[in-house]
C-alpha cells in the first residue's frame, strides 16, 4: 500500500489471543467487570483473593436463588425459594410443640433446643414432601347396588382382576398330612406350612417355586419364621427345633419341650414360646440362649398372640382370662376376665391399641388396651376360631371349615361379613401375607390363598422389611438389625416411659442408693477420740472429749427447731392481732345486741 509520500508501508496484522467460550457451571461476569475491562490490570501471581467456607457459598446461593438468580439464558427463577407445602400435610407429620426456651445464661441449652427444633421441623418438611411418593392406596372391594361382597366368590375376583392378582389365588392339595399351619415371612414373599403328620415346607409362594420340603416324622405343633428368610423354628412333639431355607437341622433345644404355640419378635430377636406344662419361655435366638423362663400356673396354654407395638406376649387360658407378660417380671401384668368360657383365640392390631378375642361362648369381643375395657360384642352362631388381624385392620375369623373376613370390627357396628369363602376341611390357622390382599389358610385339606382387597398395606417401608431385596442387602439389613437389638429388659407395657424423666422423690432416690451402694454416702461417721499418750488417752477423757463435740451434731437440728418454733410464734401472733382488728370493727347488726 502507497502512502500519499510515494513511500511504500507494510502493515502486519497481529492475531489477538481468543477468549475461551463461557462453560454452563461459570457464572457470568458481572457488567461492572466488563466497562472496567480495559483499565483493570492482570493480578499477579503472588496476589491472593478472598476466600469463603462452602458453608458461607451455599447460604449466598441459597440467598440469591430466593432474590430470582438470573440464568445463564438470562431468564430469572418466576417462583423462586422452595416450593410450598399443604398445611395439612405439614400437621400430618407435626412431632410436638415447640418447647419454652430458658433463661439467657443457659446459652448453650438454647442453642440445642434451636439446633433440635430445626432438626424436627427439617424432618417434618422431608416426609411431607416425600409423601407424594406415596401414591399407592388400599382399595376395598364394592359390589353392583343390593349386592352382598360376601356373596361374591374367590372365582368371580380372580376373573375380574389382572393377570398378575390372579396368579396369587391357588388351593394346594395336601390332604395326607394336614390339617396345617400357616406363617408368612416379614417381607411376605415366603409362605411356612406345617402339618400336624410332620410335613413341613418352605414355598415362594409369588413364583411357585419350592424352597425347601422335609418330612420330621413327628408331630408338628407349630411353626415360626425367625428374623429372616434362612431359619425357621418347628415346635415337633417333643423339643424345639430350628432349622434352616435348605430344610437342614441346626439346633435341638430341649429346654423348650412340649411346645404348642410360637411368637417370634423381631426387634428383639426373641422367640417366646408356650408349652402345654403351663411354661412361658423366651429364646434369643441371636446367641441361642434361653432369656427367661416364666411358670404361669394357668394350665395348658394352646392361645398365644403378641402385641406388634410393645411385644407384650397376649396369652388366653381355659377359664375365660387374658393375661398379659413380659420376659422381665414373673408375675402378669394384666388379667383380664373376657369370656364365661374358655378363650380359644387372640389377635392385637399393629398399632397396639385394639384387642380381639373369642371364646367358648360364641362370641366375639373387641377390647381397647389402653382402659382395658370392652368396645363391642358380636354373637356368632357358631363361634369363631383363629383370628388374624391384617396391615389395614380386616379381621379374618374361622368357622368351622368358613372363613369369614370383617372390616371396621372396633369403628362401627358389624352385621355381616365383608367377605367369605369356603374351604374343604376344618380350618387350622390363618395368616394375612405382608403387603400382599392375600389371606392365607390352612386347613384339613391342605393350604388356600384367598384374595382379600384392601388387607395389605400397599406402601411398603424399604429400610425394615424390603420383598424386592438382594441376597447382599439381606445380610446389611440382618447386621443392621442386631446392631440395633432391642434388649428384653427394655419391654414394657407402655414403651413411651423408657423416654420419660423419673421425677421420683429425694428420699426414694437416696433409699435406692443406699440398697445399690450397701451404705448410707450422706451419713455422718461418728467422732472417734484421737488415741493421746502420757495417760491422756483414760477412759475419762475419752468420754469428756466426746462430749465436747456432741453439741455439734445436734446444733442442725436445735436451729431447725428453733427457727420452727419462731414461725409457728408469728403466725399466732399474726392470727392474734387480725382476730383483735375484727372484734374492734362495728357491725350493721350490732344494734340487734341487747
Amino acid at each position: 500500500m502507497a502512502s500519499p509520500g510515494g513511500q511504500a508501508l507494510t502493515v502486519t496484522h497481529v492475531e489477538k489471543k481468543k477468549k475461551p467460550p463461557a462453560r454452563y457451571w461459570e457464572d457470568p461476569p458481572p457488567p461492572q467487570q466488563q466497562e472496567g475491562k480495559d483499565e483493570n490490570k492482570v493480578r499477579k501471581d503472588g496476589e491472593q483473593t478472598e476466600r469463603q467456607t462452602p458453608k458461607a457459598k451455599k447460604r449466598k446461593e441459597n440467598e440469591d436463588q430466593g432474590d430470582g438468580k438470573q440464568f445463564i439464558s438470562g431468564k430469572s427463577d418466576r417462583f423462586p425459594g422452595p416450593a410450598p407445602i399443604p398445611e395439612d400435610r405439614l400437621q400430618k407429620f407435626k412431632r410436638k410443640e415447640k418447647m419454652k426456651k430458658p433463661r439467657r445464661q443457659h446459652y448453650k441449652l438454647q442453642d440445642m433446643i434451636a439446633r433440635s427444633e430445626e432438626n424436627s421441623e427439617m424432618s417434618q418438611k422431608q416426609a411431607a414432601r416425600l409423601d407424594l411418593l406415596l401414591p399407592e392406596d388400599a382399595g376395598f372391594l364394592e359390589g353392583d347396588e343390593d349386592e352382598d361382597t360376601c356373596t361374591i366368590s374367590q372365582e368371580d375376583i380372580a376373573e375380574s382382576v389382572d393377570i398378575t392378582a390372579k396368579t396369587k389365588h391357588f388351593d394346594l392339595k395336601l390332604s395326607q398330612f394336614g390339617p396345617y399351619r400357616v406363617d408368612y415371612s416379614k417381607t411376605g414373599r415366603q409362605v411356612l406350612l406345617g402339618g400336624r403328620r410332620g410335613h413341613v415346607a418352605c414355598i415362594d409362594w409369588q413364583s411357585k417355586e419350592l424352597t425347601c420340603e422335609i418330612n420330621v416324622m413327628e408331630t408338628v405343633n407349630d411353626v415360626k419364621w425367625l428374623h429372616s428368610e434362612a431359619m425357621y423354628a418347628v415346635a415337633q412333639k417333643k423339643w424345639l427345633h430350628i432349622y434352616d431355607a435348605k430344610g437342614i437341622e441346626l439346633h435341638c433345644i430341649r429346654k423348650f419341650n412340649d411346645v404348642l404355640r410360637m411368637q417370634f419378635l423381631p426387634y428383639h430377636f426373641l422367640l417366646a414360646t408356650a408349652s402345654a406344662t403351663s411354661f412361658l419361655q423366651y429364646l434369643d435366638v441371636s446367641v441361642g440362649k434361653e432369656v427367661a423362663a416364666i411358670c404361669t400356673k394357668t394350665g395348658r396354654l394352646d392361645v398365644m398372640c403378641q402385641n406388634p407395638h410393645n411385644a407384650v406376649i397376649h396369652l388366653g387360658h381355659a377359664n375365660g382370662t387374658v393375661t398379659l407378660w413380659t420376659p422381665n417380671q414373673k408375675e402378669a401384668l394384666v388379667k383380664m376376665l373376657c369370656h364365661h368360657g374358655g378363650v380359644r383365640s387372640i389377635a392385637v392390631d399393629k398399632t397396639g391399641t385394639y384387642m380381639v378375642t373369642s371364646g367358648m361362648d360364641k362370641k366375639l369381643k373387641v377390647y381397647d388396651i389402653r382402659t382395658f375395657k370392652p368396645l363391642k360384642s358380636y354373637f356368632l352362631p357358631a363361634g369363631a376360631s383363629c383370628l388374624s388381624l391384617s396391615q389395614r385392620g380386616l379381621l379374618s375369623a374361622a368357622t368351622g371349615d368358613i372363613v369369614q373376613v370383617y372390616r371396621d370390627v372396633w369403628s362401627a357396628p358389624v352385621t355381616k361379613p365383608y367377605m367369605a369363602h369356603r374351604v374343604q376341611k376344618t380350618v387350622w390357622g390363618t395368616h394375612f401375607c405382608p403387603f400382599e390382599d392375600v389371606l392365607g389358610v390352612g386347613h384339613g385339606d391342605g393350604f388356600t390363598s384367598m384374595l382379600v382387597p384392601g388387607a395389605g398395606e400397599p406402601n411398603i417401608d424399604g429400610l425394615d422389611a424390603n420383598p424386592y431385596r438382594s441376597a447382599k442387602q439381606r445380610q446389611e439389613w440382618e447386621v443392621k438389625a442386631l446392631l440395633e437389638k432391642v434388649q428384653p429388659e427394655l419391654i414394657s407395657l407402655d414403651p413411651t416411659e423408657l423416654g420419660m424423666v423419673d421425677r421420683a422423690a429425694a428420699d426414694v432416690k437416696h433409699q435406692d442408693r443406699v440398697q445399690a451402694l450397701g451404705f448410707d454416702p450422706l451419713a455422718t461417721e461418728k467422732f472417734v477420740p484421737k488415741y493421746k499418750k502420757k495417760g491422756r488417752s483414760s477412759s475419762g477423757n475419752v468420754e469428756r472429749r466426746k462430749r465436747q463435740v456432741a453439741h455439734e451434731d445436734q446444733r442442725d437440728d436445735i436451729r431447725k427447731t428453733a427457727e420452727d418454733r419462731v414461725k409457728i410464734e408469728k403466725e399466732r401472733k399474726k392470727k392474734e392481732t387480725k382476730e383483735a382488728v375484727l372484734s374492734s370493727q362495728k357491725s350493721a347488726l350490732d344494734r340487734f345486741k341487747k
